[in-house]
């Protein structure tokens, strides 16, 4: 249940919460300049919202069976819009994130960023700090690396994302990023997930290949719940029994969290299969699915690529997708092309 109380005294918050206890129910205080949002989770059965409606400084109440419940379409019916620079997700466009797996170096990231730019993405991506299977593999450039980012950003106009793994570099790369990522590895780090819902930034947040789908929005309410309501979903692939494909990409969870959640949800074909080849495919089912974006891997040259470049695209194979993908989406009636979502 969400009690919403337009600016109340605090005599008011505390006999609301008292009212909560009394019903053996734990409550969770969020403050805005000209709001107060109390959270009531528990056994709810014997509740009657009217019970709150009437007490003193309520504006309205909202009864929330799902344990999510600032994600949920309960709280806000109508689909959340996460602008990012000219990007707009959850909107009627379908932006695209494109660029290198980690960023090597500024001519690297310069030449990928002008040709996913003209091939219609609307953000750069790449990665400064890489948390990888083996402490032998490359690790990124860390601050080099998003000062290269941002550095490209400016320069060709591309709002720039990249994944913060540590709540201590959160303010140093929340100085370089327009968007900051929060990586399938960290999805249930929730002292980063806290750090990072006060970055005054939007974040997207990609979902553990062992999560559900609960865990996955329960995750987002972490950042929801500490004040920043900006948070995109990416599915990235789960886990599973095959051994073809890197993971297995959930189309299922698109069309699903679309119905339990108002936040945008895109996603990554790219990490989802782990082969460049099968990324064209899947980010169409992607796209058919309602997605809303895409995240892809963009390489110049990914046989020389550090970093995950047996999913890379070539610009090559970015700019015929980005033209296949353009003609599905007029054809699902998607509105804005990923073509053209970028705002060129």
């Amino acid at each position: 249940m969400i009690i919403m109380m337009n600016a109340p005294a605090a005599d008011q918050v505390r006999r609301v919460q008292e009212k909560i206890a009394q019903f053996g129910l734990e409550s969770h205080l969020l403050s805005s300049p000209d709001r107060i949002i109390i959270t009531a989770a528990g056994d709810l059965e014997a509740v009657n919202p009217e019970q709150f409606e009437r007490l003193p400084g309520v504006e309205r109440v909202i009864p929330v069976a799902t344990p999510f419940k600032l994600a949920s379409r309960q709280f806000r019916g109508d689909a959340t819009e996460v602008a990012v620079g000219a990007a707009r997700f959850g909107g009627p466009a379908v932006p695209v994130i494109a660029g290198p797996c980690a960023v090597e170096s500024y001519d690297q990231v310069r030449e990928t960023a002008l040709a996913v730019k003209a091939a219609g993405a609307a953000m750069l991506r790449g990665g400064a700090y890489k948390p990888r299977t083996s402490p032998y593999s490359f690790q990124g450039l860390e601050e080099e690396g998003l000062k290269i980012l941002a550095a490209v950003g400016r320069e060709t106009g591309l709002p720039v994302v990249s994944e913060v793994t540590d709540p201590r570099a959160v303010e140093l790369a929340a100085a370089h990023l327009d968007m900051l990522q929060v990586g399938a590895r960290n999805m249930q780090n929730y002292v980063l997930l806290k750090e990072v819902a006060r970055a005054n930034k939007p974040i997207l947040l990609k979902r553990s290949p062992a999560a559900t789908v609960e865990e996955w929005l329960m995750a987002a309410e972490y950042i929801l719940a500490g004040g920043n309501p900006n948070v995109v979903l990416c599915e990235r692939g789960i886990r599973t029994f095959e051994t073809g494909t890197r993971y297995t990409l959930d189309i299922n969870a698109i069309p699903l969290v679309k119905l339990l959640s108002h936040l945008p949800v895109m996603a990554d074909p790219s990490h989802g299969t782990g082969k460049w080849k099968l990324v064209g495919p899947v980010a169409k089912a992607a796209l058919a699915a309602g997605a809303d974006g895409l995240m892809l891997e963009v390489h110049p040259c990914p046989e020389e690529a550090m970093s995950d470049g047996s999913q890379s695209l070539t610009v090559n194979n970015f700019r015929q997708l980005m033209k296949d993908l353009a003609v599905l989406s007029a054809a699902l009636g998607r509105g804005e092309s990923p073509a053209t979502a970028g705002g060129k």
